[in-house]
């Protein structure tokens, strides 16, 4: 999020990153969009409780005895995809239990974004949800009705009536999560986090490939076919000609570069040639 975490928590988000990667691989947009709501609903109930925050992060607690407070709190209500993904952010450590909670935000907000991009619709939910930030900046009234005490429902039912049919389900569900769990932030605030979180996932989908020369259409189909298989889902391929690489392609796709670069390989029998010198 664009909150700072401790140097601990930044450590352990990218842990917890990957492993929603590995949980939303392959999965339908529908399976996507219900592990976002159930993470949206962990979310919110460890951020109204202290007691069941420090239980959840506690690094002297047993994992045994944190799946077991996951499975009382969320077993009949929560999937087995997110009850697994709850255990694995309760097994690592968090500078502190605040820090849970924004994470879990963000790790909700990117799988309905990836429940877009399997619908092929992140662009429009990311440009509907910018769109309804700046509706809501421009009404007074409407930024009123949404901020004043009230009920979670009425708030819901307000945007659901403002939206329509003219918005995406994924636009939908981001928004009206949004403004029933704002937790002390400005609405302003609240959807720059939101922004944040969809921009994130989508960094997470771009592969950029370098290259010596430029792909042929049909080279470039096959890469996009054999990264999307390895991800589960649409991705986009940004292909970048640089002939400083010599030949061969390397490839940064969210945390790892994979560099098969006639450059990159020189570069490492140097540094073996120098290591056998020395």
């Amino acid at each position: 999020m664009r909150i700072h975490l401790g140097g601990r928590s930044r450590q352990s988000l990218v842990i917890v990153r990957g492993k929603l990667d590995a949980a939303i691989k392959g999965a339908s947009a529908a399976s996507a969009s219900e592990l976002s709501t159930h993470l949206f609903f962990a979310a919110e109930v460890l951020a109204g409780n202290t007691s069941l925050r420090r239980a959840f992060t506690d690094p002297s607690r047993e994992l045994a005895a944190k799946s077991a407070l996951i499975k009382d709190l969320f077993g009949k209500t929560t999937g087995d995809l997110a009850l697994g993904l709850l255990s694995d952010i309760a097994a690592v450590r968090w500078s502190s239990g605040q820090d849970v909670v924004y994470v879990l935000e963000q790790l909700a907000i990117e799988s309905e974004a990836s429940a877009a991009n399997i619908n092929n619709e992140l662009d429009r939910l990311e440009d509907e949800l910018f769109e309804i930030s700046r509706l809501i900046a421009d009404s007074f009234e409407l930024r009123k009705a949404l901020v004043s005490p009230g009920s979670s429902q009425a708030k819901s039912a307000l945007l659901v009536e403002l939206l329509g049919k003219k918005a995406s389900a994924s636009t939908l569900s981001i928004a009206t999560t949004l403004v029933t769990n704002l937790r002390g932030r400005s609405i302003e605030a609240a959807f720059a986090d939101y922004l944040f979180g969809l921009a994130n996932r989508r960094n997470r989908l771009i592969a950029v490939v370098r290259t010596a020369t430029s792909l042929t259409a049909s080279q470039s189909a096959r890469l996009s076919a054999a990264l999307e298989k390895q991800v589960g889902q649409p991705i986009r391929v940004n292909i970048q000609v640089d002939p400083s690489i010599l030949g061969g392609v390397s490839v940064k796709f969210a945390d790892e570069l994979v560099d098969g670069s006639v450059s990159h390989r020189l570069a490492n029998a140097g540094r073996a040639l120098a290591g056998i010198k020395a």
